[in-house]
This record gives structure tokens, C-alpha cells and sequence, in this order.
């Protein structure tokens, strides 16, 4: 069977889409009952596992990885002839640990800090690191390295967290609904569990991470934004509106009507150039 169609950039052409019928098919065969498959797209790169009907989709979007030409992760048998003629699959990864991604995460942020703790060498300067910094990363590698519960070899702290709030974005899951089953998960482990009680706990431990966001109140009907010249009016200039919510008088902290999340662009860029899994493609 050709698989030249896995090379065509154009992947709405009836060769790309003939191809990956016949993938689909393959992969129905080698995994009978299955529902589930590793997709071989580019973006999943065959380290998770989707629906079939989705790992169809996955690759009219984002291609099949191009070296991914023996499909032995799917049932391909593979003799001594033919791995020796196969084409490298350098770009198909083992499924990492968790755990040491977290770690390459915290490295990629704080490089400094890693780079002091790690230095053996007498004659070698460490790199200045400002101390409120070094004590984010302490927190973060604390975190990393503390067990979920005592005897828990697959999670620790961050590693669950991580996953958590990566599902809480995926699914599109509310503040509320996620403490609800954050609170029920830590009623389920052991009562010496580690887990945050709720999302705002969470939270906590990943700002160590950076890329946060800024908080810019707004006019109720979208008139403009209590920024910079206009950060300390309580109206708006245009419709008058109040900046606040009425609250009762005994109240000490003002809630504003809307609020703005303003992520800034220079440290998400600072990271891509920092993180070593970017760095190449930003060059």
C-alpha cells in the first residue's frame, strides 16, 4: 500500500483524504472494539489517544506526522527488512512522565535558578536572581516534588493540579462546577491529600508559573476602561454609569460592575525565547 499521500501538503486533495480512510480502516483491524486510538496528527503526535471518529478529524486538520510511514503504534508488524529501510520516526516521541514534564516547565521559567542550584563548579559565576524570584521557584519545585498523598508514586501536587485545571480549560468547566468535583476528588483520597480545596487554591500554585493577566476595570455598557489617565474615576465619562456595583455601606472592598483580563504579549514572548522546546522555532 502506497503512503506517499501522508507526504501531500495539500490535505484536502482525494489522495490525502483516500489515505487516511485507508489508516482509519487499518486501525479498525489491528484494534477490534477499540474506541480509542493514538492519533498520529502532528498536534498529538501520537503520545495521546482520541476517538477513532476524532483522530479522522485531527488529521484532515492538522496532517499525519510526515515520518510516520510504518504504522507500528497501530499493529504494523515490523521485520528485520523493512525497519532497516524504514524512514526515521524522530519526531514521534515516547509519552513522557508527567512529572519530568512539570520539571522541564519550571526549568524553562526559571533558568536561573535552576542553573545556580545545579552549579558544582568553583570557578563558574552563578547568575544574579532576584530573591522574591528564587522563592517562587522554591515554591514551585516544592510542590513538584511533594507526593499527593503519602505513597502516591503517579502524582505529586503540581503534576495533579496541571492535569485538573488543563481539564477544567479543555471542557470548558466553571469556577464552581470545578470546586464542586475538586472537593469531592480530595473527600475521595486519603485525609492526608495534598489537593486544593478549591480553584482559587489552585491558582495560587500555578502563578508561580508567570504568564498571568492584568485586571482592568470597564464602563457596564463597554464605554471604556478605568485605565491609565482615567484608573481612579468611579464613572464613566460617556454614559455616567457607575464604575461599582451598589453595594451595602458597611462593605469595605467596591466591586466593579466589568472587568477586563488583559494578558500581556512581552513576557508570553519572553517565554517562547526562554523555554527550550520553542526557543528553535522563535529563531
Amino acid at each position: 500500500m502506497s503512503r506517499r499521500w501522508i507526504q501531500n501538503p495539500n490535505r484536502c486533495s482525494d489522495e490525502y483524504l483516500d489515505g487516511i480512510e485507508d489508516f482509519i480502516e487499518f486501525a479498525r483491524r489491528q484494534n477490534p472494539g477499540a474506541t480509542r486510538i493514538r492519533c498520529p496528527c502532528r498536534r498529538c503526535n501520537n503520545t495521546l489517544w482520541e476517538t477513532i471518529e476524532n483522530v479522522g478529524f485531527h488529521l484532515v486538520r492538522n496532517g499525519m506526522i510526515e515520518t510516520y510511514s510504518i504504522w507500528n503504534l497501530h499493529g504494523e508488524q515490523l521485520d528485520h527488512a523493512s525497519s532497516s529501510n524504514a524512514t526515521r520516526m524522530d519526531s514521534v516521541e515516547p509519552i513522557a512522565d508527567p512529572n519530568d514534564q512539570v520539571m522541564d516547565i519550571i526549568q524553562d521559567v526559571f533558568p536561573f535558578a535552576s542553573t545556580n542550584i545545579n552549579n558544582e563548579r568553583e570557578d563558574d559565576v552563578p547568575t544574579p536572581i532576584d530573591s522574591a524570584e528564587f522563592e517562587q521557584y522554591e515554591k514551585l519545585l516544592k510542590n513538584a516534588n511533594q507526593e499527593l498523598y503519602p505513597g502516591c508514586e503517579s502524582f505529586s501536587v503540581f503534576t495533579a493540579i496541571v492535569e485538573l485545571m488543563h481539564g477544567k480549560i479543555k471542557y470548558r468547566m466553571s469556577n464552581l462546577s470545578f470546586d464542586y468535583f475538586l472537593g469531592v476528588f480530595k473527600r475521595m483520597l486519603p485525609t492526608d491529600n495534598c489537593l486544593p480545596k478549591d480553584h482559587k487554591q489552585a491558582q495560587k500554585v500555578l502563578n508561580g508559573l508567570g504568564l498571568g493577566y492584568e485586571k482592568i476595570h470597564a464602563c457596564k455598557n463597554n464605554c471604556m476602561l478605568f485605565y491609565k489617565e482615567h484608573e481612579t474615576l468611579d464613572t464613566c465619562l460617556i454614559c455616567n454609569e457607575s464604575r461599582f456595583k451598589m453595594t451595602s455601606q458597611n462593605r469595605t472592598t467596591k466591586i466593579p460592575q466589568k472587568v477586563m483580563r488583559y494578558l500581556p504579549l512581552k513576557p508570553r514572548l519572553q517565554r517562547l525565547y526562554m523555554s527550550t522546546h520553542t526557543a528553535t522555532d522563535m529563531r
